[in-house]
């Protein structure tokens, strides 16, 4: 294989790594957006608890989530803990994105990654302070998240057929009929 076809295979070896980490973000984001609502309508968060109202807010964001992991109940568990989950997978979706072509899905994965993040910041709002803004503005930036991963996997699976789609007129076949 020369060189460029090597370069052209590992990199859709590449691409399609990254999309079935897309799918697994969006797979997480489901299952998370199910326990925020099961969390939302059937869980209590008292109104005192570690991180509960703390005058530094990173301080108290840290110890809400430890709290809602270790001593929150099992809904909140996994809330929370899904939540960090997402903002793993969420950054390695960035490194691999910087590794594939075209750089253009970077720049998206980067948004979606913001997103999660901010939406995990804003559920550790809601445990610091209860606010339902902070409950809805996690909820917003869910939704964005996934629009985001939904429209990677789009872009993701059309320029794997184009490339498929090039491949095949370079080799000298004719192009199925439309």
């Amino acid at each position: 294989m020369s060189g460029v076809g090597a370069a052209a295979a590992r990199n859709a070896r590449l691409v399609r790594s990254l999309r079935r980490g897309e799918f697994a973000a969006l797979l997480v984001l489901l299952a998370q957006y199910l326990i925020g609502i099961v969390v939302n309508l059937f869980v209590k968060i008292p109104d005192h608890h570690p991180g509960s109202n703390p005058a530094n807010y990173f301080g108290g964001v840290t110890a809400s989530v430890a709290w809602a992991i270790t001593r929150g109940g099992l809904w909140l568990a996994l809330h929370a803990g899904l939540g960090l989950i997402l903002v793993v997978i969420s950054l390695g979706l960035i490194v691999q994105a910087a590794r594939t072509e075209p750089r253009s899905h970077l720049a998206l994965t980067i948004v979606a990654a913001v997103f999660v993040l901010g939406a995990g910041f804003n559920g550790g709002s809601f445990l610091n302070y209860g606010l339902d803004a902070s409950s809805f503005i996690m909820a917003a930036l869910w939704a964005v998240a996934t629009a985001c991963y939904v429209a990677l996997l789009y872009l993701s699976g059309r320029d794997l057929a184009g490339r498929y789609e090039a491949d095949r007129d370079r080799s000298g076949r004719d192009r199925p009929a439309r």
